[in-house]
């Protein structure tokens, strides 16, 4: 194939995978009805031009592209990923943690969320839920919230008592320090927003139907306590922002940005490089004269509405 072709064909590709995402934002926009027009209207007045709407997808595909690449490193070199995303509630983390998994192979990369911990888990090394969750050999694993969450909910909402939160503060280096002396490449991420920026953020799950389920209790909290959660902030950055495990700070009022410039960062923080790769081919298919295909009772079939 000469160059001419093979250009071509990106381009091929390029537009369709432009389309389909189109389409899926377009679906996300149309569940927007129920939600207020006036909330609509202060929140797009309180916010200034966002990045070209064309510009932001061909740059999210190309390094989403990129990730594969990343991906297929990691499997071959069979090295180790974790990614911590922290943060101020409705952030951005999830909308982030969605575009780095999305086109990626869930056996490799996975996303570890986890519920409050149980009764038993309490009585635990603080540090011994999150272990089983970390990665092997040619895994990449997303913490959507990590063992941080005692630096920050249960600090600022009384689930941990000082003493618990002065040894996390102790402990904290010495077990990132050990996770990267074991092979992990061991990145975290902050996510910040203003306080008006929450506030609207919140406004606009309150009255979406479709989002309301992203309100949690802890969230509602988190306004009432925002000043907290900042002192709560600044001590955790100062305590474990280590040479070895350090933090980046992600700028999370212009989603589309915020999002872009994590891939990009998270990218360059990896030396990855391309992989030999067997190249592909379909095989014959195979008929065997004999075989008749059975008729399947109709009822087994989904009923074609559309």
């Amino acid at each position: 194939m000469d160059d001419a072709k093979r250009d071509a064909g990106a381009l091929d590709w390029l537009e369709a995978e432009l389309a389909d995402t189109f389409d899926e934002d377009i679906e996300l926009e149309l569940s927007e009805p129920a939600l207020s027009l006036e909330l609509r209207k202060i929140y797009k007045k309180a916010h200034p031009q966002t990045i070209d709407r064309q510009v932001y997808y061909r740059e999210l595909i190309r390094l989403q592209s990129e990730l594969i690449k990343l991906q297929d490193w990691v499997a071959h070199h069979k090295r180790k990923v974790v990614v911590v995303f922290e943060g101020r509630d409705s952030a951005g983390k999830g909308g982030v943690i969605k575009r780095i998994s999305q086109r990626l192979n869930p056996r490799i990369c996975r996303v570890v969320a986890l519920p409050a911990p149980t009764d038993r888990e309490k009585t635990q090394w603080y540090f011994q839920r999150y272990v089983p969750h970390l990665p092997a050999g040619g895994e990449i694993v997303l913490f959507d919230r990590s063992w941080y969450n005692r630096a920050g909910v249960e600090r600022v909402m009384g689930f941990a008592s000082p003493d618990q939160v002065e040894e996390f503060f102790r402990d904290v280096p010495e077990f990132e320090r050990m996770l990267v002396r074991s092979g992990i490449i061991l990145v975290k991420y902050w996510f910040s927003i203003t306080d008006q920026e929450q506030q609207m953020r919140f406004m606009m799950r309150i009255h979406d139907p479709m989002k309301q389920w992203k309100l949690s209790p802890m969230d509602l909290q988190s306004r009432v306590r925002w000043e907290h959660y900042t002192k709560a902030k600044e001590e955790m950055f100062s305590r474990t922002n280590i040479p070895e495990a350090q933090w980046y700070i992600v700028e999370g009022n212009d989603k589309k940005r915020a999002r872009l410039n994590c891939i990009d960062h998270l990218l360059a923080q990896i030396p990855y490089e391309p992989v030999p790769h067997e190249e592909i081919a379909l095989p014959e298919r195979v008929f065997n004269p004999d075989y008749e295909r059975a008729t399947l009772p109709p009822e087994l079939y989904v009923p074609q509405k559309y």
